[in-house]
């Protein structure tokens, strides 16, 4: 199993050190169905990518980015064959232009997590205060978030920053992530003094060793509800890697990166 990071990835110098968990390997062979997945999933997704070709001796291409952008690509024509969106009303919407085979399964229910990299303002006081008083205070000079025009997680963290009172305070420091993994690069990396993020990326080793973070309540922001459909074209293996991600394995990977999983939810 091979990864491709589907992202417009910064290019300041302070980013690159994180550089190397999210770096594009080689691609596979062509004939391998390519998958369009949120970049929430990058972790655990390779994980079960990785099982499922152990397992059936299949590969499929992995493609990460945001599930807004990956939408409009679907409808202009792009190859993939199985979309794993991280906001389910964009699969709807698919759906509803014929260009889906059906409306898909709920994968998972995402949350969110309040991080502070190691020497931030944030450390010691990782709450919707404490983040009020590092921005009032001029102590908190940048917060990386993901674009919520075409990011759900982005999306979640400005209702996030709303429920608080903080979403225009915070505006002149927002940094915006293309999707939901650059903008923790950027938290983590860059010369931002915290962000909000998934608390899937939140769980990866190499973020979580980073700095701090704190799991915010479901009940602040509108649910991430998490949705994947096949495509109209989606070849046999592309099939099978959608019923891989329903079976006990992959809802034990998804579990462990912090994931509601549908039947949690009910």
């Amino acid at each position: 199993m091979r990864s491709v990071f589907h992202a417009l990835v910064s290019s300041v110098c302070s980013c690159l050190a994180l550089a190397a968990w999210l770096t594009p390997a080689p691609l596979l062979a062509q004939d391998a169905p390519v998958i369009a997945a949120a970049s929430d999933l990058q972790f655990a997704l390779e994980e079960i990518a990785s099982a499922f070709e152990r397992d059936s001796g299949l590969e499929v291409r992995l493609v990460f980015g945001s599930s807004g952008n990956f939408a409009r690509q679907i409808e202009q024509g792009a190859p993939f064959q199985l979309f794993l969106s991280a906001d389910e009303a964009l699969v709807f919407g698919l759906a509803d232009k014929a260009l889906t085979k059906d409306r898909g399964d709920l994968y998972a229910i995402g949350r969110i997590v309040l991080f502070a990299p190691k020497g931030s303002p944030l450390i010691g006081q990782l709450s919707a205060e404490g983040l009020r008083k590092a921005a009032t205070g001029g102590t908190l000079k940048h917060f990386a978030i993901a674009n919520p025009e075409h990011a759900p997680y982005g999306r979640a963290a400005q209702q996030w920053l709303t429920t608080h009172r903080l979403w225009e305070p915070l505006q002149p420091l927002l940094v915006l992530g293309e999707n939901a993994s650059q903008a923790a690069q950027f938290a983590v990396a860059g010369d931002s003094q915290g962000g909000i993020m998934p608390y899937s990326i939140a769980l990866g080793s190499r973020v979580s060793e980073a700095g701090s973070f704190v799991l915010l309540p479901a009940d602040e922001h509108e649910p991430l509800r998490q949705r994947m459909v096949l495509l109209k074209n989606a070849s046999a293996t592309a099939e099978r890697f959608y019923q891989y991600m329903q079976n006990v394995a992959a809802r034990e990977i998804m579990g462990r990166y912090g994931f509601v999983l549908p039947s949690e939810s009910q």
